[in-house]
């Protein structure tokens, strides 16, 4: 089956700069340098399956940080006819990777960035959703300054007003609620606009102030804590058509499970749970998830099918460095049917 109506994503797209390897910040004179950024990353995993997707972002007027960007974003088969040339800089965050016990760490220099400056009015959002079927946003937005976070609003208004499906992954960053607000004043607000939230547990609890369950055994998922606490958030936001939490964790065999539920109100599904034995990257992996996720809610036959398919493909994400899809469909579905490599129990 395939999508007939285009999908919009709006966010902010950063210079991605992390040294090679496994080096620390600054341990070698070389930086690599990319592009990245949530709904980016999200739209660039649906456009890598064959659904037609847009980018809707504002980025530095005359600046040639700006056009390689666009460039690069049209290599992977994304729309970039909508972007809007501001003022400001473009945003930067430095990643440097973990290895080990030692975690990776992300840094952010995005302050006065275009998007940041940005403000409502700035996108004919009516152009913008011409034609389309499904808008996306993040948590993100709306962290990065007062007038992002009034543009983040207003698009969801609009996106609903319009008919679209309006797809939230909530992705809580506590370094970037700097503005005044914090997210609990924000998030809860444009969640009522939201048909699809695409969480994992610390979103939940830090931008919608529900308690999570009690920890479990490592690599363990309690569908009983996790369907009450679905429920919660399904109760609390009628008009939300349905809500899936990934769940992250460290494994005592020094693997990393990588699992998610689903309630669409019909039903509480938990996916097959992965162990995933080399990390090379996780940054984006969460982005892969939701774009994965839409994608398959539209093509695929059941949610506990567009569920499966959206865990294999964020688990694949991890094994590639950058924060871009590299995958196809037939190799996320290889996967989901458990056709290459086992990486499963």
């Amino acid at each position: 089956m395939q999508i007939s109506r285009r999908t919009v994503a709006f966010g902010e797209v950063m210079l991605r700069l992390s040294p090679a390897g496994k080096e620390r910040l600054l341990q070698s004179s070389q930086l690599v340098a990319t592009f990245g950024g949530s709904e980016i990353n999200a739209a660039i995993a649906m456009a890598q399956l064959g659904a037609e997707t847009s980018f809707v972002t504002v980025l530095p007027d005359a600046n040639p940080l700006s056009e390689s960007c666009i460039g690069e974003i049209r290599r992977f088969g994304v729309d970039t006819s909508m972007i809007v040339r501001g003022k400001g800089r473009m945003g930067i965050y430095f990643l440097e990777p973990g290895a080990g016990e030692r975690p990776t760490r992300v840094f952010y220099d995005r302050a006065d960035s275009a998007l940041a400056l940005a403000k409502t009015g700035d996108i004919d959002w009516a152009a913008v959703f011409q034609g389309a079927g499904w808008f996306h946003i993040s948590g993100i937005t709306p962290a990065v300054s007062e007038s992002a976070a009034e543009l983040a609003m207003e698009s969801v208004q609009k996106a609903k007003a319009a008919g679209l499906i309006v797809s939230f992954d909530l992705n809580y960053r506590k370094n970037l609620w700097k503005w005044g607000k914090t997210a609990l004043e924000v998030i809860p607000g444009m969640t009522r606009f939201v048909d699809i939230l695409i969480a994992n547990e610390a979103d939940v609890r830090m931008g919608l102030g529900f308690d999570v369950p009690a920890s479990t055994r490592p690599g363990y998922l309690d569908p009983k804590s996790y369907r009450n606490l679905t429920g919660k958030v399904l109760a609390q936001y009628p008009n939300m058509r349905a809500i899936t939490i990934s769940l992250r964790e460290p494994m005592p065999t020094g693997q990393v499970g990588w699992s998610s539920c689903l309630d669409d109100r019909k039903e509480f599904r938990v996916s097959r749970h992965f162990a995933m034995n080399q990390i090379v990257d996780g940054v984006g992996a969460g982005d892969c998830f939701a774009g994965a996720f839409i994608y398959g809610w539209q093509t695929l036959d059941s949610h506990a099918e567009a569920l499966e398919f959206a865990v294999a493909a964020s688990c694949l994400m991890h094994s590639v460095p950058g924060d871009f899809s590299r995958y196809t469909l037939d190799e996320i579905t290889a996967l989901m049917q458990g056709g290459t490599r086992a990486i499963a129990r």
